[in-house]
């Protein structure tokens, strides 16, 4: 797993959301961007940390941020999350990894004993020139955006 560092340029992405509508990178152009990917749609951890960052979302956008959800889950998928909980950002349904694998939060996990490849709970703080400024390793799903706009 090659995953991105603070100091990284981050190459041009393009994915589709929940909608289908087609989203990259350059569209964030000259804005802070948070891109926080998350294993699968609608399970206990990805829903408390997608909340909390609900939750917090006016203070996340006053600070500047505008936000990315990622996940392998089909647009569907994404859609039926987005809706069950009232998401003001968009979420990627990146079913063939690439934006997964740009970022480097492939790789093998261990989940109960079973060791699988999967999605690496991270979190990837962008500036306006597309560097990354910051990498959240430690998720804490039920405070994320403290986390964030903490500097933590």
């Amino acid at each position: 797993m090659n995953t991105l560092s603070a100091g990284d340029k981050v190459p041009d992405f393009k994915a589709t959301d929940q909608d289908g509508n087609i989203v990259s990178l350059s569209d964030y152009a000259g804005k802070k961007l948070i891109v926080f990917f998350y294993p699968r749609a609608n399970t206990p951890g990805c829903t408390a940390e997608a909340c909390n960052l609900r939750d917090h979302y006016a203070a996340l956008q006053e600070a500047g941020y505008s936000l990315l959800g990622v996940s392998a889950d089909s647009e569907q998928k994404q859609a039926n999350f987005r809706n069950k909980y009232n998401f003001p950002f968009p979420l990627l349904a990146d079913e063939d990894r690439t934006v997964i694998e740009t970022f480097g939060v492939w790789g093998p996990k261990k989940f109960m004993g079973r060791e699988f490849d999967g999605i690496h709970r991270k979190t990837f703080i962008i500036d306006g020139s597309g560097i990354v400024e910051r990498v959240i390793d430690k998720v804490k799903t039920k405070d994320h955006a403290a986390q964030i706009l903490d500097g933590e």
